[in-house]
């Protein structure tokens, strides 16, 4: 009986080792990435089958069990993730973020429509200009526009705004 007890008492970290090592192991299949819960999991396997084995051969058939029972728990996971429990709950996001509920991915420049202003760069044909000393980058209507030319803006389509020259518009 004794013979027993310190046979058990002997093996109690190799147990825990491999236990904990599967719940980690587990927990990395529910967690997307290869991360800490992997990486400690397959080293407390590792250290378990060391302790747990008197001999290569024993290490080998832990080894093997291990990676049994790894593969049937992750083709369980995976059938639930396919037809199970899993496949009810929604994993992506159905929410859009669209206009029509006021969403805009780009600050709305249209009240900009109109306002004269100066070449800061030559626009040939994008560049900076200034609108009420406010610098914003502008596309030029048609080819090359100079510094300091006086400037409108004729069109805004999201973040592209378009000038053309003051004296070609009067």
């Amino acid at each position: 009986m004794l013979e027993l007890l310190s046979v058990i008492s002997l093996n109690w970290p190799a147990a825990i080792c491999i236990l904990l090592g599967f719940a980690l192991v587990i927990v990395e299949m529910f967690v997307p990435g290869f991360g800490a819960p992997g990486i400690t999991g397959l080293a407390l396997l590792l250290v378990g089958v060391v302790l747990a084995s008197n001999s290569v051969l024993e290490a080998v058939l832990l080894v093997t069990i291990i990676v049994i029972l790894l593969c049937l728990i992750l083709s369980l996971f995976l059938r639930s993730a396919s037809k199970g429990r899993l496949a009810k709950t929604p994993l992506v996001l159905s929410d859009a973020a669209n206009k029509k509920e006021g969403y805009s991915s780009a600050e709305d420049l249209s009240y900009f429509l109109g306002r004269k202003g100066v070449a800061v760069t030559p626009l040939r044909p994008a560049g900076v200009a200034d609108f009420d000393g406010v610098k914003l980058d502008v596309v030029a209507d048609g080819e090359f526009v100079s510094k300091e030319t006086p400037l409108v803006i004729t069109k805004v389509e999201g973040s592209r705004i378009v000038v053309a020259p003051v004296n070609e518009r009067s």
